[in-house]
């Protein structure tokens, strides 16, 4: 009965030394209120300011990762308005000749179009003390350099836009531009949503026109979101409500709206304005961009990007999709994977008992090798890790140490439970994993007659679980499989043991 329609603009905050037209600080984040400001950035009368290259460029590479034509000739223009935390009275923006446009990203064999990636100045913030009657402008991110994504019109539901998201969040990680923390605000996802009728509207120039005399539904745009889960979240309300409105009659209007998370509904701010309310016009004080070398140069910068990523992990490793999403969400663990694999494969080479040259043992055992580490590296470490709060970029274990540490896995040296006491004290300190097994005593027992006197206690001791597996309970077995672990204190290698319980017990 209806359609919906959804166009994105995500904003964010690119992590720039300095500001976009001043030298000030761009990490006033982090800084006293109101202590990394000038006259530049703060509008004061006389002053002229002066583009940050680093920024036009990061623009421009971004627009080549996401498949965009980058203009030869660009400019900045003024957006007027009045707001307490914008001091100069308008915004440093681009109007109708951005750096980046006419591009694409594809979520879920859907191409989504971006009509444009422009740069601009970012506001200050406006913070508002509870139960207070005034409220304090703090101008330390004004002039932080901001780049806005707008899509078309192309979206049809809350998980695409929020995939969108989270697509081009990991784009951004991996160029190194933007920490994209939408939590800090480093990244602001805003969605415009309209509802129409079936078969009564089309799309032209990225634009949504009505069919015949039938009249569109207006858009609203929804701010305030600060996770990708809130986004989906927003969206689906937001639809939701617009239907029940045209279906009660109600007239709907252009409007900007806000998401409460905490109350799970969406809340009027303001009307919608439109281009012509900010009278834009060429900024006066910088002169016009000149993107023929940029664009040239900067090309030869742009790294493996996510996508590629994720399907050479699956191509040329081995990983399934699932883990391979795992390990490429974030460059610094992708990062961190490949030189793990490139560290076991040396480590395998130099053990005695396995014969080849690193390529035959990576044919030979390349799906062993890969379990490991995606059961080492994404669950057992990743639970770690989480657990102690440390992140990938942080982590003291070197990929040479953790390769050593899943050699001795793959020799069957340690166990899993030994494996995690090892890893626990190799994330803490950053140690060696031999020199850990050495001074831990973690090695297993593999000595037949330990292991046997060992199961013969176990045996006599739980005589209703032998009586239980003789009787076909297959699964008691296992209970004394736990037992003999228990009495090895977790050095035995449960296989062994298991193999060695049935011959027993027969």
């Amino acid at each position: 009965m209806y359609d919906i329609i959804i166009g994105l603009e995500i904003h964010a905050q690119l992590k720039t030394k300095s500001k976009m037209f001043c030298r000030c600080s761009n990490d006033g984040e982090n800084q006293p209120p109101n202590t990394t400001i000038c006259e530049i950035c703060t509008g004061q009368p006389g002053t002229l300011p002066v583009a940050n290259i680093k920024a036009i460029e990061w623009t421009a590479l971004t627009g080549i990762a996401l498949n965009c034509k980058i203009a030869n000739f660009s400019k900045f223009d003024r957006k007027n308005y009045f707001y307490p935390d914008l001091p100069k009275g308008y915004q440093i923006s681009q109007y109708d000749l951005p750096i980046s446009y006419n591009g694409f990203l594809n979520i879920n064999n859907k191409r989504i179009k971006v009509i444009r990636i422009h740069l601009e100045e970012d506001t200050g913030k406006l913070l508002h003390p509870n139960k207070k009657n005034y409220s304090l402008v703090d101008y330390n991110r004004c002039g932080t350099p901001l780049m806005e994504l707008v899509t078309a019109p192309d979206i049809t539901n809350a998980e695409d836009a929020k995939n969108f998201c989270q697509e081009y969040q990991k784009i951004l990680r991996y160029l190194d531009v933007s920490d994209a923390n939408m939590e800090k605000g480093q990244m602001r996802c805003e969605a415009n949503i309209s509802v129409q009728e079936k078969n009564k509207w089309k799309k032209i120039n990225d634009e949504i026109k009505q069919i015949g005399d039938y009249r569109l539904n207006p858009k609203v745009e929804l701010k305030n979101i600060n996770s990708f889960k809130a986004m989906e979240k927003a969206i689906n309300y937001e639809i939701k409500r617009q239907i029940k409105a045209i279906t009660n009659n109600e007239k709907l209007h252009q409007e900007t709206r806000g998401w409460d998370n905490n109350l799970g509904k969406s809340y009027f701010q303001r009307t919608k304005e439109s281009a012509d309310d900010y009278r834009y016009f060429p900024e006066p004080d910088l002169p016009p961009l000149d993107l023929r070398d940029i664009k040239k140069r900067i090309k030869k910068e742009l790294p493996e990007l996510p996508e590629a990523k994720l399907k050479r992990f699956i191509t040329e490793y081995g990983f399934n999709k699932l883990d391979a999403e795992i390990l490429t969400t974030d460059k610094n663990l992708a990062e961190y994977t490949e030189r793990v694999i490139s560290e076991f494969r040396a480590w395998l080479e130099a053990v005695d008992g396995i014969e080849g040259t690193q390529e035959e043992i990576w044919e030979a055992n390349q799906k062993k090798i890969i379990k490991i580490i995606s059961s080492w590296l994404i669950n057992k470490l990743g639970g770690i890790m989480k657990s102690n709060n440390v992140k990938i970029k942080n982590l003291k274990i070197s990929p040479e140490n953790f390769a050593e540490f899943l050699t001795l896995l793959f020799q069957n040296k340690i166990n899993n439970a030994s494996g995690i006491k090892i890893l626990e004290k190799m994330l803490i300190d950053g140690e060696d994993p031999s020199n850990i097994l050495e001074q831990g005593n973690f090695e297993q027992v593999k000595n037949e007659t330990i292991l046997k006197n060992a199961i013969k206690k176990a045996i006599a001791d739980n005589q209703k679980a032998v009586e239980e597996y003789k009787n076909g309970k297959i699964n008691a077995i296992q209970f004394l499989v736990g037992q003999v672990m228990k009495e090895t204190k977790g050095k035995a290698e449960p296989k062994t043991v298991l193999e060695l319980l049935k011959k027993l017990l027969q």
